[in-house]
């Protein structure tokens, strides 16, 4: 079973292009997976529904969360289309299965005065002050996930007509960038970041004392350290931006399909989350203008 978790990893890179963390996470859970049926003593190509079942019991025994029992379950499921597909199966065992459902969590969001309240906790009065002003200003203009805010490089940037462009894996957008974001970001790199970088051919955008790439770790920290600074309660995450990004647009008039866009959502159904949060005049506008409201 090793050799074709191998061969199956390396398809998902080659082939489906998947990201290096989304690898990573298929790795975990059929690595793990293989672990249960060496224990049990399961050749993975005998199985069938009963045994994916009685891991998933197995799952949920241990204590893992419903979200990541369903993950688990798709990378499964990824795992025996392709032992069908180079004929090394006969059947897909978790064939007709369901996944568990999942309560969808309702989104932490700032409000437009907390979001104001972070953002002008940065002093641009030195190389770091300048750079996280800049960080943070374009993590709530762009809604980008830390992932890809951390993975851009300089060029990325299209400081004359105002946008980035966001490679994730095969797909690529392009996300406009307003007169504040843009400002702070030709602040970072045309004072901060060339002395900051150790190296001429660094691409980072965002690097650390160090003068190299920023970490996840490194951006988690900066956030932390400014949401206490600002003295906000709430818990504040890169995804608390990015979920902050979207329900703002859409309070201010913006369509869901612009957002699903600009946020990369395959589905639209993950943007449309965020319309419990739609601001109650719209509503009231709805009711008072529709004739059969």
């Amino acid at each position: 079973m090793e050799k074709q978790i191998k061969l199956f990893l390396e398809f998902l890179e080659n082939d489906k292009k998947l990201s290096n963390n989304t690898l990573q996470s298929y790795r975990r859970d059929i690595v793990q997976f293989q672990e249960y049926l060496d224990n049990e003593r399961i050749l993975y190509t005998k199985l069938g529904v009963q045994e994916i079942k009685d891991y998933i019991e197995y799952l949920k025994k241990i204590g893992k969360k419903t979200s990541t029992i369903s993950r688990n379950l798709a990378s499964i499921r990824s795992f025996y289309q392709y032992q069908l597909r180079v004929k090394k199966v006969k059947k897909d065992p978790t064939d007709g299965m369901q996944s568990p459902k999942i309560e969808k969590k309702v989104p932490s969001i700032l409000s437009s005065a907390e979001v104001e309240l972070l953002l002008e906790q940065p002093k641009d009065v030195d190389l770091k002050g300048i750079r996280d002003k800049a960080m943070l200003e374009f993590a709530y203009a762009t809604g980008m996930r830390v992932t890809e805010i951390i993975s851009l490089n300089i060029d990325d940037v299209n400081f004359e007509d105002s946008y980035v462009s966001c490679s994730n894996g095969v797909k690529k957008r392009n996300i406009p960038l307003g007169t504040i974001s843009i400002k702070a970001l030709e602040e970072y790199v045309n004072t901060a970041r060339p002395v900051m970088i150790k190296k001429e051919d660094e691409k980072a955008l965002f690097v650390n004392v160090n003068g190299k790439r920023l970490t996840r770790q490194g951006f988690w920290k900066i956030i932390k350290y400014y949401k206490e600074q600002a003295h906000i309660t709430k818990d504040i995450t890169p995804h608390v931006l990015r979920h902050s990004f979207a329900t703002h647009l859409l309070q201010n008039g913006a369509d869901l399909k612009s957002i699903q866009m600009m946020l990369g959502h395959s589905d639209i159904s993950s943007t449309q989350v965020y319309m419990q949060f739609q601001d109650d005049s719209l509503k009231n506008i709805y009711h008072k203008a529709h004739p059969r409201a």
